[in-house]
């Protein structure tokens, strides 16, 4: 049985987004995480890893310690997944998150989002990502971030920037879009604007914000020192993100406030379905290139998935429960 101030291994790419997750979930499980990078190798590399016959060998060694079999496994995505069901089978107890494209029956627990349709008794849908976005988290950002906002007029706007992807585009001319919409809502809404770009924003995206949001009224994160990610979250008084971004639009609705989701040009079923799902529940709203405020309450339902790895794990509950 797993101790409750044990470790997890987690088995996983090392992404910022596979990290947050699994990260995310394992500590509000009363957990530390431990990252086993997952890198395919050789052919493999481009196989769909549901076909990969023996996962341990299509992977660079993990270097697992010889007691993996004594601490929770967490693993994620398609490869993550068959490598996960593989050390099941060597008999780890395994938490799959997101579509394993395995049958789930092959793992103790699968945390999946609602858009990946997938069902079994073993399987915990959640409308949003999960991450490690709690309200201790954001009370300590607020207590480093409000100083160094303290210039900017209120309400505050943060504007969380990502980037173009294979569903979605977000280049020169969508740059130049957005920032045009933002400069009209900090002008005729008389907003202050706190903006950062993502690793995956394109320069030339960048670029234009800046030129459309100068100062005083306007801060741009240039992405050198700390990053202000969570101090964005933690002290704006209204939200707008890329539509690109599952992970950031559910960090964002894990906050007090309003998020206003801007559109990109693309299509994707499953972001599709995961943005109808929080707009049904009041939590996001179309942003328009003006300031839109309403009564918004934390949506987060990785405390759910954290109370029932919990008790797949034998731990019990006590670290809170999902909210709305």
């Amino acid at each position: 049985m797993a101790d409750a101030t044990g470790t997890a291994t987690v088995i996983a790419a090392d992404l910022a987004g596979m990290r947050s997750q699994t990260f995310g979930l394992a500590r509000r499980a009363g957990l530390e995480p431990c990252l086993h990078a997952l890198v395919p190798r050789g052919i493999w590399r481009h196989v769909p890893a549901a076909w990969w016959p023996a996962p341990l060998r299509a992977v660079e060694p993990l270097g697992l310690p010889d007691d993996y079999r004594e601490h929770p496994v967490i693993s994620i995505g398609g490869s993550g997944g068959a490598v996960g069901a593989a050390l099941r089978r060597q008999g780890a107890r395994v938490i799959q998150v997101q579509n394993p494209r395995l049958p789930p029956s092959r793992f103790d627990l699968v945390i999946a989002n609602r858009h990946d349709r997938i069902t079994g008794p073993n399987v915990i849908l959640t409308r949003t990502a999960l991450h490690g976005v709690t309200p201790d988290v954001l009370a300590q950002a607020r207590l480093e971030w409000a100083p160094r906002l303290a210039h900017l007029p209120r309400p505050l706007v943060s504007v969380l920037v990502g980037g173009g992807n294979g569903r979605f585009r977000l280049g020169a001319a969508e740059g130049a879009a957005l920032a045009v919409q933002l400069a009209i809502m900090m002008r005729r809404d008389r907003v202050g604007i706190a903006l950062t770009p993502s690793r995956r924003t394109d320069p030339s995206v960048t670029a234009l914000l800046q030129q459309a949001l100068p100062g005083p009224d306007a801060w741009i994160w240039d992405q050198t020192g700390p990053n202000p990610y969570l101090g964005l979250l933690a002290c704006a008084d209204a939200i707008v993100v890329t539509m690109d971004s599952v992970s950031m639009i559910s960090e964002a609705v894990a906050t007090t406030a309003p998020v206003m989701v801007a559109a990109l040009p693309g299509k994707s079923r499953r972001i599709g379905q995961f943005l109808g799902d929080l707009t049904q529940a009041g939590r996001i709203r179309p942003f328009g290139g003006r300031l839109d405020t309403w009564s918004a309450t934390p949506l987060d339902d990785t405390a759910m998935a954290a109370q029932a790895v919990r008790a797949c794990l034998g731990l019990g509950l006590g670290l809170g429960g999902s909210t709305q």
